[in-house]
């Protein structure tokens, strides 16, 4: 994949070291997702844990929302290290979480990271001491803090301020940009304080989420502009299947193409039975897409229309990209690179031999009306032709000989290097 060059509005941010996985600084972009277990059934959290690891999230937070969930977490970390699983977990904490981190240190010591959200530790002078007590607490662990405002629960004591100061103002702003301008604040002010208090400056990771669209953009915009602290985005409670994945695309694709961005994650509502994973694939797709990180072999394939009147191109294409999704884990082991690969499954004659030239690997299927014949391209060059009941079958054993041909020649090349 070509080397992506986003027209960045932004200087370049500090590198925050989340145990092995480092956000900003020049690092890849770090995808990561969240549970939705109950924190305190250690076994089902760390399973789920895993499943989200094993479908590439190199970050997981998980919610530690009262006195079960804390004492079990260091059992989650444990089950996760017998299970060979070292993804770094990050506590989602919200109203007392300076209670949790205090009364369980083990649980204070097996995160990697802690998500503060400073709208509701709690008012006055409750909330300086709250936030407070959870950054020492931080500090003492060296572990990194992201100050994750929300829209939705937003510091009340500093948007009525804001609030405030703008109504005197001869002409007022819009609330909607005072909103703005609070979340901002909230996050800014906090990370602020959390150094005054002694967390360094690359341990502060920051987040200002919203759930529309537009109103994500102009505040990431501002905030970037503000900041060299990496950035957490993601569209808040973005909703369930395509709503939730075209609004989380339409917003983060804006802002990570002017390279405002350096950890992402798209919280959709999943489907009733629907696997908690599809987050994590829906991220790596974005940035894939994107030309900004490689995590799986790409599939291209036609939409079909009326020269494409039999399924069988359809099912084909989604037999290979479940299929390549499967062998990734291996894979990324053994082949170097092999994440890089494309591979067309083309339904007729009319764009399907010039797609299957551009791709690795490529079949181009017979479309209503053409002759019974799947010539495959490797490389740009047409190498065979298959017919019959049995061109799924052949089709993929070429893809898997392609990769060990391609990659394992590469493997093997570092390997002796």
């Amino acid at each position: 994949m070509s080397q992506f060059n986003a027209s960045a509005t932004r200087r370049p941010s500090t590198a925050v070291h989340v145990g092995s996985v480092a956000i900003g600084g020049g690092a890849p972009i770090v995808v990561q997702s969240m549970t939705n277990t109950d924190t305190a059934d250690a076994v089902r959290t760390a399973i789920q844990v895993a499943e989200l690891a094993r479908a590439g999230s190199e970050l997981v937070r998980i919610t530690v929302n009262n006195e079960e969930a804390a004492r079990a977490v260091p059992h989650i970390r444990d089950r996760l290290e017998k299970m060979g699983v070292t993804v770094p977990l990050i506590g989602d904490f919200h109203f007392i979480g300076n209670r949790l981190l205090t009364r369980h240190p083990a649980c204070a010591e097996a995160l990697s990271k802690y998500r503060i959200n400073p709208g509701n530790v709690g008012r006055g002078e409750l909330h300086d001491r709250n936030f407070a007590q959870m950054v020492e607490i931080a500090c003492r662990y060296g572990k990194p803090v992201r100050i994750g405002v929300n829209w939705g629960s937003l510091d009340q004591d500093l948007l009525s301020q804001l609030m405030d100061e703008n109504a005197r103002l001869p002409e007022p702003r819009e609330s909607e940009q005072v909103m703005h301008d609070a979340l901002i604040a909230s996050a800014l002010n906090s990370a602020r304080h959390a150094e005054e208090l002694g967390l360094p400056h690359n341990r502060i990771v920051l987040s200002c989420k919203m759930s529309g669209v537009q109103d994500l953009i102009a505040v990431y915009r501002d905030l970037a502009e503000r900041c060299d602290y990496p950035l957490h985005l993601g569209l808040t409670e973005a909703g369930m299947g395509s709503k939730g994945i075209v609004a989380s695309t339409a917003a983060l694709a804006v802002l990570l193409q002017q390279g405002i961005g350096d950890t992402i994650r798209i919280s959709l509502t999943p489907e009733p039975g629907g696997e908690r994973t599809r987050e994590v694939i829906v991220a790596q797709e974005i940035l894939q897409t994107m030309g900004l990180r490689s995590f799986a072999p790409m599939v291209v394939a036609c939409p079909g229309c009326g020269r494409t009147t039999s399924d069988y191109f359809q099912r084909l294409a989604e037999d290979i990209q479940s299929y390549l999704r499967r062998q990734m884990p291996a894979w990324r082991r053994r082949y170097e690179g092999v994440e890089n690969m494309t591979v067309a499954v083309m339904g007729c004659v009319v764009n399907g031999p010039g797609e299957s030239k551009h791709a690795n690997i490529g079949i181009s299927l017979p479309g209503t009306g053409e002759s019974p014949i799947a010539p495959v391209y490797i490389d740009g060059k047409k190498t065979v032709t298959l017919k019959g009941d049995s061109i799924a079958r052949e089709f993929q054993q070429l893809v898997e000989q392609y990769v060990r041909d391609t990659y394992g020649m590469k493997t093997a090349a570092v390997q002796d290097f």
